[in-house]
C-alpha cells in the first residue's frame, strides 16, 4: 500500500481536515511544469493588479494633491456671477459678502470671519485671468495673482521635489511690478530673467490695463498647464492694477485636515449666503471622475483573475481525468464524497494562493521601487498633455493593504472558479473508477 493510501486510512480514522490539507499540498508538487504554468497564470493577473492598484493610488493623490494646490484648495468660494461665466475668468464679479453685512466687506474681513470656523487653517486671496501678450510669439497667458510668500508656507507647488518650485531667481516681491514664468513658457517665448513682458487684460471696470512686469524667476511645478501658460504676479500689485480695491475674485480655504473639508464647505456656506458659490475639492470634475471609475476597475479585476482561473479549472479537470483510479481508490477506503471534494479544492486553492503569492511579492517590489523613483510621464508620453491636473512626474502609491487586497481578490476568484471541476470527482462512483 502506498504512503498515500495509508494516509488515507488515517484520515478517516481521525476525520481531520488537516490530513487532507497535506495530501492536497503534496498532490500539486506531482507534476511540478503544471504547477509553474498555474502559477504564472494567476501570479502575471495579480501582478497586474497590483501595480495597475498602486499606479492607480499615486495618480489619484497626484490630481488631489493638484486640485488641492492650484484649483480649489480644499474649499473654493467665487460669487455667482463669476460662476456662471468662469469659461472667460471675469474680475468684475468679486466675492460677495455675508448676510450679516449686506453693505459688503474686504476679503481680509471676509477671510478673517471664515477662519473663526473650526477646522480651518488659513484663508487666502486669488486673481486668475487672461492676458494678451504684446511683442510674443505666444499670444495669451493665465495671469495669476497670488501671495506666494504666505501660500508657500503650506503649500508645496512642485509637489514631486516639495519645495517652491522656483529653478532660477525668486518670486515677485510684494507690491512689485515683477512676475515669475514657468520653464516651459520661458523655453517657447525666449524670455529670461530681467527681461519685460508687454501684456494687457481687462479690470474690474472694464477698462485696458497694458503694463510690462519684470521677470524675476522661472519656475517648474512639473504640471504643465501652469509651467506652460502661467504668469504669476503678486496679489496686492494685481488687485490695484484691476480696480478691485479691497475684493478678490477668489478665497481659497485650507483645512487642518482635508477630512473635515465637507462640513467647513456647510458652514462657509451658511455664513456667506446664496450670492456666492462654495465648492469643495471633491467635487472637482478629475476627483469626481476617477472616483467613479474605481468599480469599474475591480470589474476588470475580477474578469482578468476569472480568465486566469480557467488554467487551473483546466488543470485540475486533468488531474481529475487522470487521477481516477486514485479518487476511485479513495472513496472504497472509506472516504466521503465531500472529504474527496476538499482534497482537489484545497489544490486549487494552493495553485491560486501561492501564484497570488508570487505577484503580489514582484508586484510589491516593482511598486516600492517606483513610490521612492518616481516615474516621469513626459518620458513615457513625450510632449503629449491631456487636461488631467496630475503632476508629470509621479509616484506609485505603495500599500500594504492594497497588495492584501489584490492577494485576496486573486485567492477568491481564483478558488470560487475551481471549486466546480472539484464537485466533478464527487461523482465518479469507486466501483467504475477501479475498473478503468
Amino acid at each position: 500500500m502506498s504512503n498515500e493510501e495509508g494516509e488515507m486510512k488515517d484520515n478517516n480514522k481521525k476525520g481531520g481536515t488537516l490530513t487532507l490539507i497535506k495530501i492536497a499540498y503534496r498532490n500539486i508538487w506531482r507534476n511540478k511544469r503544471r504547477t509553474a504554468f498555474c502559477f504564472t497564470a494567476v501570479g502575471v493577473i495579480v501582478f497586474f493588479i497590483a501595480i495597475y492598484t498602486s499606479f492607480r493610488g499615486g495618480l489619484n493623490k497626484s490630481i488631489h494633491d493638484m486640485v488641492q494646490v492650484f484649483e480649489t484648495g480644499h474649499i473654493n468660494v467665487v460669487s455667482t456671477q463669476y460662476d456662471a461665466e468662469n469659461e472667460y475668468m471675469p474680475v468684475q464679479y468679486p466675492v460677495s459678502s455675508s448676510r450679516e453685512n449686506p453693505g459688503g466687506k474686504s476679503w481680509k474681513e471676509l477671510a478673517a470671519s471664515i477662519k473663526e470656523i473650526p477646522g480651518v487653517r488659513e484663508v487666502f486671496p486669488r486673481i486668475t485671468t487672461i492676458a494678451t501678450l504684446q511683442e510674443s510669439t505666444i499670444k495669451h497667458a493665465i495671469l495669476w495673482g497670488i501671495n506666494m510668500e504666505e501660500e508657500k508656507k503650506i503649500n508645496n507647488f512642485n509637489i514631486s521635489g516639495r519645495n517652491d518650485g522656483i529653478i532660477e531667481g525668486r518670486y515677485p516681491a510684494p507690491g512689485s511690478n515683477e512676475c515669475a514664468i514657468g520653464h516651459l513658457f520661458a523655453k517657447k517665448t525666449g524670455l529670461s530673467i530681467g527681461d519685460r513682458i508687454p501684456l494687457k487684460t481687462v479690470s474690474a471696470q472694464f477698462s485696458d490695463k497694458i503694463w510690462s512686469p519684470v521677470i524675476t524667476g522661472i519656475f517648474n511645478y512639473e504640471y504643465r498647464k501652469v509651467d506652460e501658460s502661467y504668469i504669476i504676479v503678486d496679489f496686492e500689485r494685481f488687485q490695484r492694477l484691476l480696480v478691485l480695491g479691497e475684493a478678490t475674485q477668489q478665497l481659497v480655504i485650507y483645512a487642518n485636515n482635508e477630512k473635515l473639508s465637507r462640513q467647513i464647505t456647510v458652514s462657509v456656506r451658511d455664513m456667506l449666503g446664496q450670492q456666492n458659490v462654495v465648492t469643495n475639492w471633491r467635487d472637482n470634475f478629475w476627483v469626481v471622475y476617477f472616483g467613479e471609475t474605481e468599480v469599474m476597475n475591480n470589474l476588470i479585476y475580477i474578469v482578468l483573475l476569472i480568465v486566469a482561473s480557467f488554467l487551473i479549472i483546466n488543470t485540475v479537470t486533468m488531474i481529475i481525468h487522470e487521477r481516477i483510479k486514485e479518487i476511485g481508490m479513495m472513496g472504497s477506503l472509506g472516504m466521503t464524497r465531500f472529504e474527496i471534494i476538499k482534497v482537489f479544492f484545497f489544490e486549487s486553492l494552493f495553485l491560486a494562493a501561492f501564484g497570488a503569492l508570487a505577484g503580489v511579492i514582484v508586484g510589491g517590489i516593482v511598486s516600492g521601487i517606483v513610490s521612492i523613483f518616481p516615474l516621469r510621464l513626459m518620458d513615457v508620453y513625450g510632449s503629449t498633455v491631456s487636461d488631467i491636473p496630475a503632476s508629470s512626474t509621479l509616484f506609485f502609491e505603495f500599500s500594504l493593504f492594497s497588495l492584501f487586497k489584490a492577494w485576496l481578490m486573486g485567492v477568491v476568484i481564483a478558488s470560487v472558479f475551481t471549486l466546480f471541476p472539484s464537485l466533478k470527482s464527487a461523482f465518479v462512483e469507486p466501483v467504475e473508477a477501479l475498473r478503468r
